[in-house]
């Protein structure tokens, strides 16, 4: 079990993450002054051991440049815990941002509610999250840094509505404490399941961090979140006559291992990449790839299927899609372009993905897709086979590269439908009219990205992020 290796306290991440001399404290005097006597002396103590009047500090300061307010938990002050004053604190930081239109950041370290205020206290997490509902309904960026320990109420409220959540490593994340399990249970909570890395594994926060990489995590973050769009410096391709050939051959070039995939494109046409990882509910599948990126100088979401991953009995499941339309409503909330990439052979097929409603989730996603209000584009990159390409594709705008193709079925399987065998795949493939140049033809695709014979891994991604760059600024005038 990897082990926390320090203890952070507030003050100290506050000298980490913000710029020299920008801290601003939005923190008036607390009045204790109707508490009982135990409870005060219990405060006072709490305030001279942590060095803070409370458990809570919350202000605004600057990342890299960037104005963001910040609130941040300090653990030496009676575990973290939140009472109603640290509520209350929380609360008008969180209102305050969003009047400002600040982006804001969050580092939890807390045991939950503070026993000694009860109920009266443990009500207020509803109060924290109807502000922090409503500074993302104003689409305003929140992201969260989970420190050890976190647990109880703070992990069921504030805690888990960040857009972007990352824990330190070795932290204990959880909602239950395991003292209280033990206490109750008579056996130990399970070792290991409230770790930060498996949590991450599980798909319930983004990715483990460590504290002293947080600035550049965040200067990453908000450089796609809050700079705005950079000029274009990738050339497009002309749109000179298409020599495409037939269906087959395309699709046998898709089929390649050496075919440039989601993971080139954000290599060589993106920057400024933030991979986020996982559903938040609990699910992630590694055939999809959600990221903020930059394409060639475009801020967007960017939700793609990976095809390195889908090989090996490995198949695009409900968890897959499920991570797409979560890339979907971020971009949707977060004000940004979505760029979808399909290329896959297909959804997955088996009992467990038709009890985990892989059908369901196809049809959540297209009308996720279908009534985005941000520009959308869709990148028909590869392979585009079944239910599970048709997922991603209804954007505004839709682009191919020339030999991409998309079909109901691959075409064996078309083939063994029709004439019982798979050796009319071919034949059914251009019968379909799956190419990239039919689709164009028939209005479902919008443009088609030259492929060259020359053409390498690299060039064929930066034409492709040129070409996204080119639609999204164009959707967005």
């Amino acid at each position: 079990m990897t082990l926390v290796r320090k203890r952070w306290r507030a003050q100290e991440l506050l000298e980490l993450v913000l710029d020299e001399g920008s801290w601003e404290s939005w923190d008036r005097p607390i009045d204790v002054s109707d508490h009982p006597a135990d409870y005060l002396a219990e405060l006072q103590a709490a305030a001279a051991k942590a060095g803070t009047d409370e458990s809570v500090l919350t202000g605004r300061g600057r990342v890299r440049g960037r104005p963001v307010a910040v609130v941040v938990n300090e653990f030496a002050f009676l575990a973290g815990s939140i009472g109603r004053a640290a509520a209350g604190r929380i609360e008008a930081a969180v209102r305050r941002a969003t009047a400002e239109g600040l982006p804001l950041l969050a580092s939890t370290s807390s045991g939950g509610t503070r026993m000694q205020e009860g109920t009266p206290a443990f009500v207020e997490m509803v109060e924290i999250t109807r502000a922090i509902t409503a500074h993302r309904a104003a689409g305003l960026p929140y992201l969260v840094q989970l420190r050890h320990p976190t647990t109880g109420g703070v992990f069921a409220s504030w805690g888990s509505l960040g857009h972007v959540t990352v824990a330190e490593p070795g932290a204990m994340i959880g909602f239950l404490g395991p003292k209280v399990y033990e206490a109750l249970e008579g056996k130990p909570f399970p070792e290991g399941v409230q770790q930060a890395e498996n949590l991450a594994a599980k798909g319930v926060i983004d990715a483990v961090v460590a504290v002293e990489e947080l600035p550049d995590l965040l200067d990453q973050a908000l450089r796609v979140l809050t700079d705005p769009p950079e000029p274009s410096v990738l050339p497009r391709r002309g749109a000179a006559a298409l020599e495409t050939g037939d269906a087959w051959a395309s699709i046998e070039r898709t089929r390649s291992t050496d075919r440039a995939g989601v993971r080139d494109l954000l290599r060589h046409g993106g920057s400024d990449t933030l991979r986020l990882s996982g559903t938040d509910e609990g699910e992630r599948d590694e055939t999809v790839i959600l990221a903020l990126t930059r394409l060639d100088g475009q801020p967007c979401v960017l939700v793609g299927q990976d095809r390195t991953r889908q090989h090996g009995g490995q198949a695009m499941g409900p968890a897959a899609l499920r991570e797409a339309r979560r890339g979907m409503e971020l971009a949707e909330e977060l004000r940004l372009p979505l760029v979808t990439v399909i290329d896959t052979p297909g959804a997955e097929l088996s009992p467990h993905a038709e009890e985990r409603a892989v059908a369901g989730e196809i049809a959540r996603c297209i009308a996720t897709m279908t009534t985005l209000t941000v520009p959308s584009c869709a990148v028909l990159l590869g392979q585009g086979c079944g239910g599970g390409a048709l997922a991603l594709l209804p954007a505004q705008t839709v682009i191919a590269a020339q030999h991409a193709w998309l079909s109901p079925l691959p075409p064996e399987g078309a083939s063994v439908i029709v004439h019982r065998d798979v050796d009319h795949a071919p034949q059914m493939a251009a019968r379909q009219h799956v190419r990239a140049v039919d689709l164009a033809a028939n209005g479902a695709v919008h443009k088609v990205v030259p492929e060259h014979e020359d053409d390498d891994v690299a060039s064929l991604s930066r034409a492709i992020a040129a070409e996204v760059s080119a639609q999204l600024v164009r959707m967005r005038r």
